[in-house]
């Protein structure tokens, strides 16, 4: 199959439009329809999205269009059918995440994934974000010697500073709702890429500005990853005020760290700047589509975050697809790394509902 043109099916009306619709068309897919719950909002957002045609039934849309790829950002409660019904109709696949309900049914849609021999990929592209590519590559390289230390804190109001623009099923945790599976699944992606696979969790899972919800805004997790590595994982989006973020590793030889935007490394002989290698920076992000959704301010947000990161994912995606070797050097997720995230979390869940309790995460495959 030609890399150019391959045709594509985006499930899901919100981030879908944000995020995938453009990232797709700049990998150089041709997005051919929008499937969506209600068939006038459907319509109206593929209209504005620039989409030719728009379904309610996904099956039915891969059967008029022809589509090679269906990418899903529907909630996670819905993934496990929508991707069962991809796979059925041959085509490959990309989701979202949180990838599905529990590592169990994780592994369902990994071991149909891998009988059907069609490419799937997770929509992790915070890794081909050029800060965190960079330090990947740098600590697989020895740079801070062995890694022995790890802490991963973020603290904002995004989802308080925003919260009438969020989807009701975000408040819904049977439907996949809250922070851990929202932003807590890119932490630990980022670290099993990093740093390998975890051993044993220690974790709560809280609210902080959400008091009215049943789903949480917060969490915080000591680990220890398999390598011996000791680590701290701690996020909310439930406090006012400004973002404070701390991403840092310390090893035998050295310190890697992201401080305003900059890659700096500290050992024996000091501190410098660590730029980021030209194989590694992305591409400008495309323009935004005619979606009126697009002027919200946290669209916006997540646009400049997101969007240039998401269209490498499509790039290696679109290579995978046509049997070429990815221009990026950073591996794509796939649903293994899904089923890998999801025992995590579980364990995570696992340790917060024991008050804490030291939890073996699962073996991965």
């Amino acid at each position: 199959m030609s890399k150019d043109n391959i045709p594509a099916i985006v499930v899901g009306t919100g981030f879908g439009c944000r995020i995938q619709v453009p990232a797709l068309r700049a990998a150089g897919f041709f997005v051919e329809a929008l499937v969506g719950a209600d068939p006038t909002r459907t319509a109206e957002r593929a209209g504005a999205s620039g989409v030719p045609r728009s379904f309610t039934d996904l099956e039915t849309a891969i059967e008029r269009t022809g589509a090679a790829l269906v990418a899903i950002s529907t909630p996670p409660l819905t993934h496990a059918d929508l991707v069962f019904a991809a796979l059925r109709k041959g085509c490959h696949v990309l989701c979202e995440k949180p990838f599905a309900r529990d590592a169990s049914e994780a592994q369902l849609l990994l071991d149909a994934a891998n009988t059907s021999g069609r490419i799937h990929a997770l929509g992790n592209e915070f890794r081909f974000t050029p800060q965190r590519a960079t330090i990947a590559r740098c600590i697989a390289e020895g740079l801070i010697g062995e890694p022995r230390f790890a802490s991963l804190v973020q603290v904002s109001g995004f989802v308080t500073q925003f919260r009438e623009d969020f989807p009701d099923w975000w408040f819904d945790p049977v439907q996949g709702g809250g922070w851990l599976g929202a932003s807590g699944s890119h932490s630990i992606d980022q670290i099993r890429l990093w740093l390998g696979e975890f051993d044993t969790i220690s974790a709560s899972i809280s609210t902080t500005g959400l008091k009215d919800t049943a789903v949480d805004d917060s969490f915080a997790a000591r680990f220890r990853l398999k390598s011996g590595v000791e680590g701290v994982l701690q996020q909310s989006c439930g406090a006012w005020g400004g973002m404070t973020e701390i991403t840092r590793v310390a090893g035998t030889e050295g310190s890697i760290w992201l401080e305003t935007g900059q890659i700096r490394f500290a050992d024996r002989c000091g501190e410098r700047e660590i730029p980021v290698p030209p194989d590694l920076a992305l591409a400008p992000p495309p323009a935004l589509g005619g979606d009126p959704r697009q002027s919200r301010l946290d669209w916006q947000i997540m646009a400049e975050v997101e969007i240039a990161p998401y269209t490498e994912l499509c790039r290696s995606l679109s290579a995978g697809i046509s049997g070429q070797q990815p221009a990026s050097s950073v591996p794509m997720a796939t649903f293994a790394d899904g089923v890998a995230n999801m025992q995590v979390m579980d364990a995570v869940r696992a340790s917060a509902q024991d008050g804490g309790g030291l939890v073996a995460v699962a073996s991965t495959n």
